[in-house]
């Protein structure tokens, strides 16, 4: 799309129009596609070039063999390369975090691995935040090594941690990307995306280029947290999660700058792992009522929240809408975050027995990992999603055997409540 035609298609007059307003036709036009009002499925392998010299512009720009000239709009070629259910969906999906270009990937796993295979190599470093999603944790502890990159974890809202850990890893050779996850899944500890940056610049006038900083959005993003805006340089999502929003369709995202985006998108392009065609029209429909979905959550998980805090066999509640006045993390809350978000953990008294007799007591919400879909889920991290983190590591970053991770859903508030009255009576 040219500049002319993305200032008037984001504008009228003066005013410029809202994320929510823009998901609903922003980058198609309905008379390309036989006035269909909502854009296709485009289910091709490969497209038709009108002539030979388009084909060979088209190549040109795909594999970077020169600039692109102003206002060329590059062409179809084949849906391993582009495919204009993802590309019109890639659009929408910037608009969001205000990032120069997004990609979409086969899965949020496909999106953090793609992105970190483009800035890392045999030798570099990894600092990352702990805990992580599961998938991510194995990737870091279990697959880059065999690489000969090296990792360094820091615990999230450990004060210090982080600059610990960069010390370490600089000490040892180049640190390539310092990737994140905040809030951190499942305990919802906050790690200082800006303070994060300070410290990447710093790295940077030591070593021949500046370590990417990557922060993992999936919980909060991308209505109520905004990283870009605080100095990372891509953002991680598992659209799986609140983006798609309906617990039927596996997909990830990277986005952020020009510079980085285009690297990425080479890896993307000879790995394979982009996104197919059905599952970006599948997201294209999500994004429409993305705002309503997540508000909802985030109001219904208040309630939730509140319920729980008060209850006397729940021992603690990580909602981060309750962060005391004396929590280094409430701070760091009230400059980055926008929201609580709709996803939080809860520790009940006791350990895994009773936790499990609450999940298995449950009627209306889910027994279910993943997160972010319209109905709600509820699981049990320590030997779910984190039960390949060792048990002492697991107690190290915060995971306990009585932690629950709850994420709300958009049924009525009182009912949610009730389905955990009723299941609490179990514990």
């Amino acid at each position: 799309m040219s500049d002319e035609r993305e200032y008037r298609h984001r504008r009228i007059g003066d005013k410029v129009l809202r994320p929510e307003t823009l998901m609903m036709g922003y980058g198609y036009d309905p008379h390309l596609s036989e006035g269909a009002v909502k854009c296709p499925i485009f289910q091709t392998s490969t497209f038709v070039f009108k002539r030979a010299e388009d084909g060979k512009a088209f190549f040109e720009l795909a594999y970077g063999l020169r600039e692109r000239e102003p206002r060329e709009v590059p062409g179809l070629i084949y849906s391993r390369i582009n495919n204009p259910d993802l590309e019109i969906l890639e659009d929408r999906l910037a608009i969001w975090d205000g990032a120069d270009a997004a990609l979409v990937f086969s899965s949020g796993m496909s999106a953090i691995s793609t992105a970190l295979l483009t800035f890392l190599r045999p030798g570099d470093a990894i600092v990352h935040s702990e805990p992580v999603y599961g998938g991510t944790e194995y990737l870091l502890l279990n697959i880059l090594p065999q690489f000969g990159i090296r990792r360094y974890g820091f615990t999230a809202g450990v004060p210090g941690a982080m600059e610990s850990a960069v010390e370490e890893a600089r000490a040892e050779g180049p640190i390539s990307v310092v990737l994140i996850e905040t809030p951190a899944n499942p305990t919802n500890a906050l790690v200082d995306i800006q303070a994060c940056r300070r410290l990447v610049d710093s790295v940077g006038q030591d070593q021949a280029r500046r370590p990417v900083l990557a922060v993992d959005n999936t919980f909060l993003g991308p209505l109520w947290q905004r990283p870009l805006e605080h100095g990372a340089d891509l953002i991680l999502y598992s659209l799986t999660k609140y983006v798609g929003g309906h617990s039927d369709v596996i997909a990830g995202a990277v986005l952020g700058g020009k510079e980085n985006m285009e690297q990425v998108a080479g890896m993307r392009t000879i790995l394979g792992t982009m996104a197919d065609p059905w599952t970006g029209w599948l997201l294209m429909r999500s994004l429409e009522t993305l705002k309503l979905r997540m508000t909802s959550q985030m109001k219904n998980a208040r309630y939730v929240a509140e319920f729980l805090l008060d209850h006397p066999k729940v021992r603690k509640v990580r909602y981060l809408g309750f962060l005391d006045d004396d929590d280094p993390d409430r701070e760091i809350y009230q400059r980055q975050c926008l929201s609580p978000g709709g996803t939080f953990s809860f520790e009940v008294d006791g350990g895994e027995a009773e936790a499990f007799r609450l999940l298995n007591a449950l009627k209306i919400a889910k027994l279910a990992v993943s997160l972010g879909g319209t109905e709600t889920l509820a699981q049990h991290p320590a030997s779910m999603t984190h039960s390949d983190v060792k048990p002492e590591h697991q107690k190290a970053i915060g995971i306990t055997p009585a932690m629950i991770r709850i994420s709300v859903g958009v049924e009525h508030p009182e009912d949610i409540i009730a389905d955990l009255e009723q299941a609490l009576e179990q514990v």
